[in-house]
């Protein structure tokens, strides 16, 4: 028999033995769950006790990890984040070696071809799971009963975190190849054995993942202090299942023409936003959750001052680290582990532990941010140049005059700096004392209040803002040696898609529960609760919450596919064929960059659903391609 070498079975990092790769992926846990690996281990001596058990799924952890903790790219391809690295990122050095984000492209369109490395780091996270899952339940057949709801616990965490990397992989390619259990271990074998797995219809491949997240859900624990820190809770479980039906939801609601033999099915959508509500619903009363400090706005500095930020900043700092509002995330090591996240590196500057600023906020966000007084929208921010307007500084709603941006949602000044914002700037682990962003100034000497002080320098800022929100207020760690927790769900999150779900099932008639927990997020901004006109009717309650997710959300990789599921992407920039397209401007009124313009009918398509790897295809006839791509 003809043996294929396919990509599945030989690139990804899924066929490996314990003493090879397998044992040294664990080891990039440690620290972490205070797990000790070793890789001497012989194959023969090792599934034979529970540590074994939970240090292979350690393994797993960190093996997923990379496929989730830089969703923020992602934002990219919305409208208020820049991806400056775009189609250039595997030349560009600000991506791991290896990592499963390399080469795609993160603008706001003509992206879906570019993400065969995730697609083939999705299927080694789910090769691993299998690993541990199928040999953890040979160990469940002769276990003591004193061992068997821990090994069921593992199996709960690995079965979850399948559960996750097949979602991605269903909202990025819809059906896809479908593989249960562990490949063989030996390539050739490997290579027949799945060499012609043709895709699985979405919605079985649905099914699955919502089998998994019920297991998880019986198995796991309660949340609780008893919990390690990175170990999933039963919440972790529910809150993903809820979202796996609002988006199964989402899709049968608005339909996903892209994707072949897809059909829209309202029962089956109401059914879906139901079972999503139940989930979420209970995520947020059943088990003493809050948000991070109670959801209290926090304290808030002056206007260009940073020695105070609201606590919705710091739940983006190590400071949340296990807190109850993170649901479902992953750990990081921090400095000397080489396992840390690179946050500073992707959000902050060169004054900022030599930082290079590839993620940064656009113009438009701003205006996003509403007034503390009246809970609304303020007047749109323009754009002045103040080298050539002398009152640009001055002006009322000028996007340059650090006072336009008074009294507004506390998550304005927690999210972005604007011009004379301030935070602590950074040189080889040490301070260098409050660094001043001002646009365009790159590095310069300036004089405020009386004080000297080198601006902030980036030169990844193209809009006149860069974030502060993931960005360290303090010295002490380098650009990638970080030990923030990312959260794939948060608490928040969970409470804006119930308001979804609840608006989908209820048709604009909301729940007095939906409409409390959607003024909760809201609270943390410090803002007035929602007017009664925005909580009346479909579109003005569903405005609502899309608004909570823009600022609330910003930067932590959910809005392209909100844009997606929703089929919005037309409607929040321009339709196809439009000459003029959609500028993207800066604080001084420069135009920056031009999107959709004369965009074909095809390229839209192209954007709701991403492109079979090629290569894949070439090693295995079975696997066919979504339409828009062929």
């Amino acid at each position: 028999m003809k043996k294929r070498n396919t990509t599945l079975s030989i690139r990804i990092p899924v066929l490996i033995t314990l003493v090879g790769g397998m044992l040294l992926q664990m080891a990039c846990r440690k620290g972490l769950l205070d797990q000790d690996p070793t890789t001497e281990i012989l194959i023969s001596q090792y599934w034979k006790t529970e540590a074994d058990a939970t240090y292979a799924l350690m393994g797993v952890y960190a093996s997923i990890r990379p496929c989730f903790d830089r969703d923020y790219y992602f934002d990219g391809q919305g409208e208020y984040v820049r991806d400056r690295s775009g189609t250039n990122s595997a030349t560009n050095n600000n991506l791991r070696l290896g990592d499963a984000y390399n080469n795609g492209n993160y603008n706001p369109t003509g992206y879906g071809g570019s993400f065969d490395k995730m697609f083939r780091y999705l299927y080694g996270g789910v090769n691993r799971t299998n690993y541990v899952i199928d040999n953890v339940s040979n160990m469940l057949q002769t276990a003591d009963a004193s061992s068997v709801a821990n090994l069921e616990n593992i199996i709960g965490e690995a079965r979850l975190l399948r559960a996750l990397c097949y979602f991605k992989l269903i909202s990025m390619w819809g059906d896809v190849p479908f593989l249960s259990h562990t490949v063989s271990s030996d390539v050739d074998e490997a290579n027949i054995e799945i060499g012609d797995v043709a895709r699985m219809p979405i919605g079985q491949v649905k099914d699955s993942i919502l089998s998994d997240l019920t297991y998880a859900y019986n198995k796991l624990p309660a949340p609780s202090p008893n919990v390690a820190l990175g170990r999933m809770a039963k919440t972790a479980a529910l809150a993903l299942r809820g979202k796996v039906n609002l988006y199964w939801g989402s899709w049968k609601k608005r339909g996903w023409p892209e994707l072949e033999g897809f059909t829209q099915d309202v029962t089956e959508a109401t059914a879906a936003f139901t079972a999503a509500a139940a989930d979420f619903k209970s995520v947020s009363n059943d088990f003493g959750l809050t948000l991070y400090k109670g959801g209290e706005p926090g304290d808030i500095d002056a206007l260009g001052k940073a020695d105070k930020l609201p606590n919705y900043y710091y739940l983006f700092t190590p400071k949340a680290n296990g807190d109850p509002e993170n649901l479902l995330y992953f750990t990081h090591g921090g400095t000397g582990t080489s396992q840390g996240e690179e946050l500073m590196r992707d959000f902050a500057g060169r004054s900022h532990e030599g930082s290079q600023c590839w993620v940064g906020p656009r113009f438009e966000i701003a205006d996003r941010y509403q007034l503390l007084t009246t809970g609304d929208f303020a007047p749109k921010l323009v754009g002045l140049n103040p080298t050539n307007t002398a009152d640009a500084r001055t002006r009322v709603n000028s996007a340059v005059n650090p006072a336009s941006y008074a009294n507004r949602d506390y998550r304005c000044k927690s999210t972005i700096e604007w011009d004379y914002e301030m935070s602590v700037g950074m040189v080889s682990l040490q301070s260098t004392g409050m660094c001043p962003f001002i646009y365009k100034t790159w590095g310069t000497n300036v004089n405020i209040g009386g004080v000297n002080y080198i601006t902030y320098n980036t030169d990844g800022s193209n809009s006149g803002y860069v974030f502060r929100k993931f960005v360290r207020n303090y010295a002490g760690q380098g650009r990638s040696d970080g030990d923030f927790a990312w959260p794939v769900i948060r608490l928040a999150d969970v409470y804006l898609m119930y308001a979804e779900a609840v608006n989908e099932i209820t048709n604009g008639a909301p729940t007095a529960d939906a409409v409390d927990l959607v003024n909760r997020v809201r609270h943390r901004g410090n803002l007035p609760p929602l007017s009664a006109a925005k909580t009346t009717g479909y579109d003005n309650f569903f405005n609502a919450i899309e608004q909570e997710r823009i600022v609330e959300l910003i930067g932590e990789g959910q809005r392209s596919f909100d844009l997606r599921r929703w089929r919005a992407i037309e409607s929040r920039w321009v339709g196809p064929g439009n000459a003029a397209g959609v500028w993207r401007y800066d604080t001084w009124g420069t135009q920056a960059q031009r999107y959709f313009q004369n965009t074909s009918f095809r390229e839209y398509q192209q954007d709701y659903i991403f492109k079979i790897p090629q290569s894949e295809r070439d090693r295995n006839p079975n696997l066919t391609q979504n339409v828009p791509w062929r």
